[in-house]
């Protein structure tokens, strides 16, 4: 963690990669307001938190009322990774993680991402998990590899996507469509949702197809990040054909 004003602020105008800033309640004026732009500027979530818990997380440390925690790995923006993409001549193939909280999902999705030659996850600035000791662990060093894109919007970044010729597929328990339907040779980007709530209604209206992995078996759904697997490599499997 960084504590205190100026070295807050200096990290942000140096580029420093950070998961988030936490300001305490109640504090006004220039500081708060550049604070407020260089977070928004840098695509950093910044929050809004009561004395108490600032004290507490700073363990004795002067914060002056502001910390931020330093990332474990360099965040990118969409616009950094595509055009590279298609450079190289390559296919793009994308995974979207839609409120996945949960930092061990996270690192497995990362895992299995990487293995099987997705180029980048794509997660929203809030209501994500953070990128922790577990989750590097999880992930088995994927996440010192695979790009992570840190974005305002997820739907906004949905849109960019689409634009940029990439069919967004949603996984979705009510869909009819099954996943090896789907012709998954040409850009793609797989939109996976927390477990227990799955994908976000805007989300899911937004996407150009929605499906679903056959399942058998009497237990509700497949665990997030054994999903993703399977997408993923069913997406593999049909480019190496």
């Amino acid at each position: 963690m960084l504590y205190g004003r100026h070295p807050v602020v200096d990290a942000l105008k140096s580029g420093v990669s950070l998961d988030k800033v936490m300001l305490q309640q109640g504090i006004r004026g220039e500081m708060e307001k550049e604070l407020r732009q260089l977070c928004k500027a840098a695509g950093i979530p910044l929050q809004v938190v009561p004395k108490d818990r600032l004290k507490r997380l700073a363990s004795g440390q002067n914060h002056q009322g502001v910390l931020a925690f330093q990332a474990l790995v360099k965040y990118y923006r969409l616009e950094d990774i595509l055009p590279g993409i298609y450079e190289r001549s390559e296919t793009p193939l994308l995974v979207l993680l839609d409120s996945v909280t949960d930092v061990r999902n996270f690192g497995a999705i990362a895992r299995s991402a990487e293995v099987m030659g997705a180029h980048a996850l794509v997660v929203p600035q809030k209501n994500t998990a953070l990128i922790n000791a577990e989750a590097m662990k999880a992930s088995a060093g994927a996440l010192n590899t695979i790009p992570v894109c840190r974005e305002t919007s997820l739907m906004a970044a949905v849109e960019y996507l689409q634009l940029s010729g990439i069919q967004v597929l949603a996984s979705d328990l009510q869909a009819e469509q099954p996943l090896s339907e789907l012709n998954l040779r040409g850009p793609v980007a797989f939109v996976l949702g927390a477990e227990g709530e799955g994908i976000s209604a805007p989300i899911a209206r937004q996407a150009d197809t929605t499906f679903i992995i056959p399942q058998s078996g009497q237990t509700d759904s497949l665990n997030v990040s054994v999903a993703a697997g399977m997408m993923l490599y069913e997406a593999a499997r049909q480019r190496r054909g």
